[in-house]
């Protein structure tokens, strides 16, 4: 057999170009211990945390593969979850930057995130409807509930009450009572998708945004739930609710009530406030004191609002009831008697707009204790902008106070180049040239530019040349970072550039059917002594259809133009008469590469297919389907045969045009991936995609065996089918409103799998001990044990040890999960051993969780066996114990606890009177001081 051929792994190196993604939303957390100056923003499938004064990165949160969709920071400020695309949560440590806790219940998009006002449990809502409620502290779900028939767009914890409100595009706004875990009531007044809502005034109004202009207001009121039994319910529910306003348009049907004996609130529409913009909702949200209301739609503008509070309703009420008596006294009118009302554009007053430079995405406010306004908004364009609005000028108006921009393009970058030496990048897009240092990835320059197409390092490293959409050549100065040179080289857009092999021209392909060559020349600059780098167009070779890419062979004898015919012409360039037609792709070609030897052309196109042809006969060697959308790059690896394609499909993959085959895929883009570059040694490899984000890729020294590849490519594609099986069902449980929060993946099965095999050991090893006592009584002395090199291992433990040490290992949100797919065959052994565990005082809570689980699936089965009553008798009587004894236990720490909290509360308010004593003291002297002085300048 021979030997296999071995290549070289390309791996992640870095992401840079990026501010932040589009995809989610931004928010403040806090950075130093100070509210405000942290602003943490997707970034594809990381976080990142901005200082907002200084405008530089002070820490990622890495993710592992899917984009981030959604972010919120816990009420403490120390933690931040964030939801990603696959409907997994990790609740991350600013503090540390690590991914403390993980969650998976959901099976598309997470779409919206929220805290309780304590921290301790976080509601989810996803693309796939469902919301899920988790214990953050226990570090499990509590329970899924079903409801919406689409995405669920917002959800609102009510701090009051253990109610939830959420939002969803089936234009329903559902209220859930969390106490009994059913939905009580269904707000039906929206005629399209409620896209957010908010509450303002002290939880007692509920604002929704929809499609349209209106924002929609709702007045909530509680239902006392403690009801006198001889008292009529017509009465009763008259008192417990009356109505803030009795009008025609509060009496509308707009709520079910799906419970009605067991209603909690009553909302009625009060109102609506009118917003500027005329399309939809986009994002609709409160700074934390609900003081300050805030929305935007799909457009620049962020309109702010400023929401009374009780008591300044109160005071315009009595300005109000004033001015109506003098009125009244004026015109000699009875006087009015409560009849003087605030309308709610009073009561909810419109603040100022806010324009910012691009199309917003989100926004977030946070109101300072001096009562100055900071807002971050996400703008389409790849900006992070930050504004300041000081709500006690006479007319506020924002003020912008930093934005970062510096990190990244504000368009798709649609060409990509590397300098001679492997150390300079650059990146062109529709407004800018930037120039990276590979190896810290900063920007070292930033030109202005035309629509970039394509570009290339002039020899020497010192100039760089720009293909643009209008079909000019620009030429510029990077030592200045000043455009040297503009020359109109094509009628339509230049789609190629390549470098002569001689490296004394280049050739460049246009829309206006064109070939033309240049050459470099130094000309006499006006302006300087010196003279200065300049192009010279020497020939022109014209075709019949536009060009699309254009190649030189290496030994500069051959030029290979691709055109929109779907055909590759080959030219003789000395000549330039025609020499070969490469023809079979069905789409046209957009990308090719001549290899280092030019024995090979590849060819990559819209039909999604990579053909290797020889470039002796034009004779098509092999067919590749490439790529699930267009090939949109393709590049040969420095003297080797080995390329690089880029896909549509956002996907990198490696090629060998010998052997045909494929050797890796790059995954990381999240959409479609425009272009990339290799350095010239073949070590770095640089791609750019409409996700704005360019991702650098190194060759490292691990070998990449193909089959070795072919059985990882495997095992992910059944871990990914794993997920998209059925859930397995809960026995006597309906597909009601409520549901477990955990699904199954790939972790559960593994935690199931080591826990059946720790109860296999722990069988095996209880027999062979059995067996060793019977062998020993026969022989009349003591045979030494072969111990299990597995128990060995963790310390020469005992079997039922073992199996509670794996118990312990499984994640405490995988835990359902795990027990669900465990065979009933394995549950008695791990009932008894249960028994053993909580008799003994070790881990009661987790083992009483696990064992009430355990309960409930498999009621049926544990009640009709005979051999599990005593079990189950035993395990009634030491949890019963053993759960008081550590209720006893917390009950008598919680007043410890309470009593240290007194005495430093008691001791701090003697200190506090003491500091303000000694301030009064030394006011005093100083104002006694002050008079003596007086007094001494009036004698003299």
């Amino acid at each position: 057999m021979g030997l296999t051929r071995q290549y070289l792994r390309y791996g992640p190196a870095a992401l840079f170009g990026l501010v932040a993604s589009a995809r989610g939303n931004a928010a403040f957390v806090g950075l130093r211990g100070e509210r405000g100056r942290g602003v943490a923003v997707p970034a594809c499938e990381h976080v990142f945390v901005w200082d907002a004064r200084k405008g530089e990165k002070v820490l990622i949160l890495k993710g592992l593969k899917q984009e981030v969709s959604c972010l919120c920071p816990s009420p403490d400020g120390l933690h931040l979850a964030v939801g990603y695309e696959d409907g997994s949560i990790r609740v991350f440590s600013l503090l540390s930057g690590e991914a403390n806790i993980t969650f998976n219940g959901h099976k598309a998009a997470v779409t919206a995130l929220q805290y309780d006002h304590l921290g301790g449990r976080l509601v989810s809502g996803s693309k796939d409807t469902d919301v899920i409620v988790w214990d953050v502290i226990n570090e499990c779900g509590l329970y899924r509930l079903r409801g919406h028939k689409d995405a669920v767009t917002q959800v609102l914890f009510l701090k009051e009450k253990n109610l939830l409100i959420t939002s969803g595009k089936d234009t329903l706004v559902k209220w859930w009572d969390l106490d009994t875990q059913h939905c009580f009531k269904t707000l039906v007044g929206h005629r399209t998708e409620v896209w957010g809502m908010a509450l303002i005034s002290e939880e007692k109004r509920l604002i929704t945004g929809s499609a349209d202009s209106e924002l929609r207001v709702w007045d909530i009121t509680y239902i006392q739930e403690v009801k006198d039994p001889d008292e009529p319910e017509s009465k009763k529910s008259k008192e417990a609710s009356p109505g803030p306003k009795e009008n025609a348009e509060e009496d509308e049907t707009l709520e079910l009530d799906e419970c009605p004996e067991e209603r909690i609130v009553k909302c009625s529409k009060v109102g609506s406030i009118m917003r500027e913009g005329r399309d939809r909702v986009v994002t609709i949200a409160t700074d934390r004191t609900g003081k300050i209301l805030a929305c935007h739609g799909t457009d620049t503008v962020l309109e702010v609002f400023s929401v009374l509070s009780e008591e300044e309703v109160q005071k315009k009420l009595e300005k109000k009831m004033k001015k109506a008596k003098k009125k009244a006294k004026q015109s000699s009118e009875e006087e009015p008697e409560g009849t003087v009302e605030l309308s709610l554009q009073e009561e909810i007053q419109r603040v100022t707009n806010i324009r910012a430079s691009s199309k917003i995405k989100s926004f977030d406010l946070i109101l300072s204790p001096k009562g100055e306004l900071k807002i971050v908004l996400l703008l389409q364009n790849n900006i992070i902008e930050l504004y300041n609005l000081n709500l006690s000028a006479p007319v506020p108006q924002a003020v912008r106070a930093s934005r970062i921009t510096i990190g990244g393009h504000r368009s798709d970058v649609r060409t990509l180049a590397f300098s001679s030496d492997n150390i300079a990048i650059l990146s062109a897009a529709a407004e800018s040239v930037k120039i990276w240092n590979r190896s810290t990835l900063q920007c070292i320059r930033t030109m202005d530019c035309e629509y970039a197409l394509c570009s290339l390092f002039v020899p020497g490293d010192r100039q760089v040349i720009i293909g643009t959409k209008t079909g000019k050549l620009q030429l510029y100065d990077l030592a200045s970072g000043s455009l040297m040179e503009t020359v109109n080289a094509h009628d339509g857009a230049v789609w190629s550039i390549a470098l002569s092999p001689d490296q004394r021209g280049f050739v460049t392909g246009g829309a206006d059917k064109c070939v033309k060559f240049w050459e470099f020349e130094l000309v006499k600059d006006e302006s300087s002594v010196q003279k200065r780098l300049s192009v010279k167009h020497v020939r022109i070779l014209q075709l019949d259809e536009d060009v699309l890419c254009v190649r030189y062979s290496p030994n500069q004898k051959l030029l290979a133009v691709s055109l929109l015919d779907c055909t590759v012409k080959v030219f003789y360039i000395d000549t330039l008469k025609f020499f070969l037609s490469l023809y079979g792709h069905k789409l046209p070609v957009l990308c090719m590469d001549i290899s280092y030897d030019g024995t090979l052309i590849a060819t990559g196109s819209a039909d999604r297919n990579v053909k290797i042809w020889g470039l002796d006969f034009g004779d098509c060697h092999r067919s590749l389907f490439a790529h699930d959308d267009s090939v949109m790059y393709l590049q040969f690896v420095a003297k080797s045969h080995l390329f690089f394609t880029a896909g549509k499909d956002s996907k990198i993959k490696q090629w060998d045009a010998d052997k045909f085959e494929h050797i890796q895929t790059l995954e990381g883009h999240h959409q479609e991936v425009w272009c990339l570059a290799l350095s010239p040694n073949g070590d770095y490899v640089v791609s750019a995609s409409h996700d704005k984000s360019l991702r650098l890729w190194e060759r490292t020294r691990e070998p990449l065996v193909l089959e070795e590849e072919r059985e990882m490519q495997r095992e992910a594609e059944y871990e990914e089918s794993v997920a998209k099986e059925e859930q397995p069902v809960v026995a006597g449980e309906t597909q009601g409103e409520t549901g477990l929060a955990g699904k199954k993946t790939i972790e559960t099965i593994k935690a199931a799998e080591r826990i059946m095999e720790a109860i296999e050991l722990y069988r095996e090893e209880t027999a062979k001990l059995k067996e060793h006592k019977a062998i020993c009584k026969a022989a009349g002395k003591e045979v030494p044990f072969p111990v299990n090199p597995i128990l060995r291992a963790y310390g020469n433990i005992t079997p039922s040890a073992y199996v509670l040490e794996v118990f312990k290992k499984v994640k405490s949100s995988e835990l359902e999960e795990s027990l669900l797919v465990l065979p009933f065959s394995y549950v008695p052994d791990l009932l008894r051993l249960f028994n053993e565990y909580i008799q003994l005082g070790s881990e009661v809570e987790l083992l009483c969780r696990a064992l009430l689980f355990l309960l409930k699936i498999h009621f049926g089965q544990i009640t009709s066996n005979h051999m599990l009553v005593t079990v189950i008798e035993n395990l009634k009587k030491t949890t019963i114990s053993r759960v008081s004894e550590a209720r006893d236990v917390l009950g008598f720490n919680m007043a410890g606890l309470q009593y240290l909290k007194r005495e430093i509360e008691a001791k701090d308010e003697v200190t506090f009177f003491a500091d303000a004593t000694d301030r009064f003291e030394e006011k005093k002297r100083k104002r006694k001081k002050k008079e003596k002085e007086k007094m001494v300048l009036a004698v003299l």
